[in-house]
């Protein structure tokens, strides 16, 4: 018997993910290929195009094996968000490195852009604050280092683009000749501080500021749509992708797993514990933050058979170090696996001892906004241990997301009564109990450790009808394991506020008395 199923790709910065989701919403076979990550000098971060392409082939490769009969309804597409890529037109070849999203190479031209008074007008028209991690900036510098690449930008020679758009690129063939579709969804758009919230269309005032012509930039689609049809691909091992199936999704990765947490209705707010943690809410019209939140584009559909386009948009606080904090305090410690070290040895001690970690190492995201804070450890004493630096780092993660979820209460003008958690770090039992305690409210942890690529299936699904609408999505979304917090409410108030005194001396600005 033939089974029908979406393959979804999960493109990650540190892995590269394959799945086959078939109609009840089930995962019936995935492969995982881990993807390096190069540090060319202090605050660089970049990859290979090419080796994303590869990871992104021996994934489909390794999770095809594993199901030989199945028949693909279409291709998802979820993705790293904010890394941004530049490629020859003609050849398909990469012209430049990958710039990944964590790289703070632009601080200097972003804050060349803060001292013409662009700030308020870019956050006004894309809902972003000026900061290297979005998109736009690493464009216009890898324009910049390209042999020719002002003026062959301004020809349309070269294509820019997020990660989505280079899978995209590839998977349609490759280059021009071959058919290659050049284009994005409106998440990814959305987080390259180039789109117009308002028309969803590439701002050409801005793009005139940033000096991004807009003959390299792709097209700009619904995250849930047919964005092109796959060439046939050689996926190496004898192992072949099929010409002409639909690639019916793209969509941001933490945008993806709102949708596959199910948090479709305002009022619902997810977080994503990876290396960084983002937390998004989403909201039936733009919401512009006032206090250090972005508004983006949760997710856009054509639902399957109609032309029209309909957008979900959200706030969301992007928090630069979490599960990344837990890596350091790892290696700093010398453990062999640091995340699930680190967590076993924080359940040896009842509290951190008064020791507050602030984890801005590349840093302060949201609510924050400070790119030049650095990292801060108070409370030392002789009594401290390593046990209680590991508490620490977990302590960090949990204060950082109140930071954001607070502010987001605050701004969507409802608090939120729950938390949907997933992503690697939330695997950690004990960080989503002190998550909880933290906060005042249950959290709710996805069972499934793969729920990015889910999110985008389900789009994928509804774009091509294998799915009717989101009620049937929500029946097919994974189950939740919750925590209820057990902190009365003076010893989550005295906890905080040991963290927001250690916060404020890392917001000190150079120079201070303090």
């Amino acid at each position: 018997m033939t089974h029908t199923a979406i393959l979804a790709i999960d493109q990650g910065t540190t892995n590269t993910k394959a799945l086959l989701v078939d109609a009840e919403g089930a995962i019936v076979a995935r492969g995982a290929v881990p993807t390096g990550v190069i540090y060319p000098r202090p605050g660089w971060v970049e990859q290979d195009p090419r080796e994303l392409w590869r990871c992104t082939c021996a994934a489909i490769a390794a999770c095809m094996a594993q199901a030989p009969g199945v028949a693909l309804a279409a291709v998802a597409i979820s993705n790293q968000r904010e890394t941004a890529l530049l490629w020859e037109r003609a050849t398909g070849l990469p012209a430049g490195p990958a710039v990944v999203w964590q790289c703070r190479r632009t601080t200097p031209f972003c804050q060349a852009l803060r001292d013409r008074g662009l700030e308020p007008l870019l956050q006004a028209r894309t809902g972003l604050q000026v900061d290297p991690m979005f998109s736009g900036s690493k464009i216009r510098w890898l324009i910049d280092h390209a042999p020719g690449g002002p003026a062959r930008a301004d020809a349309g020679a070269l294509c820019a683009g997020t990660v989505d758009a280079w899978l995209l690129w590839k998977l349609t063939g490759g280059t021009p000749a071959a058919g290659a579709v050049h284009a994005t969804d409106l998440t990814n758009a959305s987080r390259t501080q180039l789109l117009n919230l308002n028309t969803c269309r590439w701002d050409d005032e801005i793009l005139a500021h940033f000096g991004i012509p807009a003959a390299v930039l792709p097209a700009v689609q619904p995250s849930g749509a047919i964005h092109g049809h796959t060439a046939r691909i050689d996926l190496g091992g004898g192992a072949v992708l099929p010409a002409g199936v639909p690639i019916a999704s793209m969509i941001g990765d933490s945008h993806a797993s709102l949708y596959g947490l199910g948090g479709f209705r305002p009022g619902s707010v997810k977080a994503t514990y990876g290396t960084g943690t983002s937390l998004m809410s989403p909201t039936p019209t733009p919401v512009l933050s006032q206090r250090g939140l972005s508004t983006t584009i949760a997710w856009a559909q054509r639902p399957h058979g109609t032309p029209a386009i309909a957008v979900t948009y959200a706030l969301e606080g992007n928090i630069y170090t979490t599960g990344g904090a837990v890596q350091w305090v790892g290696e700093l410690l010398e453990l062999r696996d640091p995340g699930p070290e680190v967590e076993a040895l924080a359940r040896t001690v009842a509290d951190a001892a008064g020791v507050t970690f602030v984890p801005a190492l590349v840093g302060l995201g949201a609510p924050h906004w400070q790119a030049q804070a650095q990292g801060l450890i108070t409370g030392l004493t002789l009594g401290v241990g390593p046990a209680h630096l590991a508490r620490a780092a977990l302590d960090a993660i949990a204060f950082q997301v109140r930071d954001v979820f607070d502010v987001m209460g605050a701004e969507a003008g409802t608090p939120p009564a729950t938390l949907l958690a997933d992503g690697g770090a939330s695997r950690n039992d004990l960080l989503m109990q002190l998550q909880a305690d933290v906060l005042g409210c249950p959290v709710e942890r996805s069972r499934s450790s793969e729920v990015s690529p889910l999110g985008a299936a389900f789009l994928a699904g509804l774009a091509v009808g294998l799915w009717a609408g989101e009620d049937e999505i929500a029946a097919r979304v994974p189950p939740r394991d919750r925590f209820e917090p057990q902190r009365t409410e003076a010893e989550r108030a005295a906890a905080y506020a040991r963290w927001q005194e250690a916060l404020a001396r890392t917001l000190y600005e150079p120079g201070s008395n303090r």
